[in-house]
Formats: C-alpha cells, sequence, structure tokens
C-alpha cells in the first residue's frame, strides 16, 4: 500500500517537514553521491560511507568503532551516527518511500505542535527507533540506515490525533492496482500490524541479516509516537477533529 494523499488541511505552511524532505534529498546525492542503484555491495565509496555514518549496533553496546578492510579509518563518533544515519538512504526507492509518507503525514502532525517542537519529536523519535534495533540486535555489524524509524514516530502520531482522516491509497494486487480511501486508523493500523509481523519472523533470522529491514525501529519509533504525541501536540481539539 502507498499513500497519495490524505483529507486534513493543514493552518500553516509546513516549514520543517518541507526541510527534512530537502536535507535527506542532498544527504543522498552529494554525501552520499547517490544514484539509482546506490546500495550495491560491490560499490566500495558507499560501503565505506554507510559503515562510517551508519548506526551499527555492535558499536553502540560494545564501544569502538569497526574498521572495514580497504576503507579509511571511521572518523565518524558512534553517538553521532545515531543521526546521521537517519538522514542516511539505501537507494532512490527507499529514499522516495520515505519521503512520500513524511510529507503526506508529516505536515499535519507538524501543524499539530508547531516546528520545535515536531524537530524534537522527530528526532526522538528517530533515537527511539535506535533503540528499540539495537535492543533485538545487539550484537549486529550491519549498519542500519534510513529515515523510516522517525517516519514511523510520525505515523503513531498522526494515528492517535488523527483516527478519522481519510488516506487515498493505492493499492498493488499482483499484477493489478487500484486506488481506495481507507481510514487513517485502518491504514496505519494495517501497516504497524505488518512490521509487528515481519518483526517476529526477523527473529528466527541469523544475527544481522534479517532481510535489510529495520523492522524493529519501525515499532520503536511507531510506539514512540502512540506514546507521546499528547505530550506534544499542542492544538488537540483541531488535531483530533472535535471542533
Amino acid at each position: 500500500m502507498f499513500p497519495l494523499r490524505d483529507n486534513i488541511p493543514t493552518e500553516r505552511f509546513p516549514v520543517v517537514t518541507v526541510t527534512l524532505i530537502v536535507l535527506n534529498v542532498l544527504a543522498y546525492f552529494f554525501f552520499q553521491h547517490g544514484t539509482i542503484t546506490l546500495g550495491s555491495p560491490t560499490d566500495h565509496d558507499y560501503l565505506c560511507n554507510l559503515y562510517d555514518y551508519g548506526t551499527i549496533p555492535r558499536e553502540v553496546t560494545h564501544g569502538g568503532q569497526l574498521a572495514v578492510q580497504g576503507c579509511p579509518t571511521p572518523t565518524a563518533p558512534t553517538w553521532l551516527t545515531l543521526f546521521t544515519s537517519m538522514f542516511m538512504h539505501g537507494g532512490l526507492l527507499h529514499l522516495g518511500g520515505n519521503m512520500l509518507f513524511l510529507w503526506i503525514f508529516g505536515n499535519n502532525v507538524e501543524d499539530s505542535m508547531g516546528p520545535i517542537r515536531f524537530v524534537i519529536f522527530y528526532l526522538l523519535a528517530g533515537l527511539s527507533a535506535d533503540a528499540l534495533q539495537i535492543a533485538f540486535s545487539a550484537n549486529s555489524e550491519v549498519p542500519s540506515i534510513g529515515a523510516s524509524g522517525a517516519i514511523a514516530g510520525i505515523l503513531g502520531g498522526y494515528l492517535i490525533l488523527f483516527p478519522r482522516a481519510r488516506v487515498v491509497t493505492l493499492i498493488f494486487i499482483i499484477f493489478f492496482f487500484t486506488i481506495l480511501e481507507l481510514p487513517a486508523i485502518l491504514f496505519l493500523g494495517i501497516w504497524i500490524v505488518e512490521q509487528a509481523v515481519f518483526a517476529y519472523f526477523d527473529l528466527f533470522q541469523p544475527q544481522g541479516n534479517g532481510g535489510g529491514v529495520a523492522y524493529f525501529a519501525h515499532l520503536g519509533g511507531a510506539a514512540f509516537g502512540l506514546l507521546f504525541i499528547r505530550v506534544f501536540a499542542r492544538r488537540r481539539r483541531q488535531a483530533m477533529g472535535l471542533t
């Protein structure tokens, strides 16, 4: 399922949401030197950049920095990678999908709390995502990158604030597709359940070989959004559609 738009208008221009999208795009094309095929294991520059600035669970839990053969000595301290990894992506589709979700759901969540609170909310959601992923893969040496953990926090917050919103959704069924208008509580509920199911099966994968998607990070971010959105959202009655 891919969201196309929702039916909740914003009262203010989502300056932080747009800025985050721009920063992610710039990081992909200029910091990572991204291309359509970025992410190939044979791409030497990509791998060096990934291991230097991506979040590696083992570095967080055991200290030190992993050295990769043929790459310069890592320069980014481990604490910094918790933030730099939020702006890195493994390919153009990875970036595009995350930015689509960020735009559709982020503008309304930002509108409910204002720009400063939204920045804090976004970063804390991303850190919560990292925390849960690291908790379930403490010894993994596979770098974790992407904005999806922080965006999952936005989805969790949106679910609480706008459960009656309608989301125009593109649904693929094998070789066919259709467009439906789904309630936000259904769309986001299905998304969260999917992440939980995939995370469960991920537990049976060898450490660090869970297919390249950090499902526990998605759950960690979503849990933060669900639990703490009311702390950050200021205009609750308007956001919940009660006035």
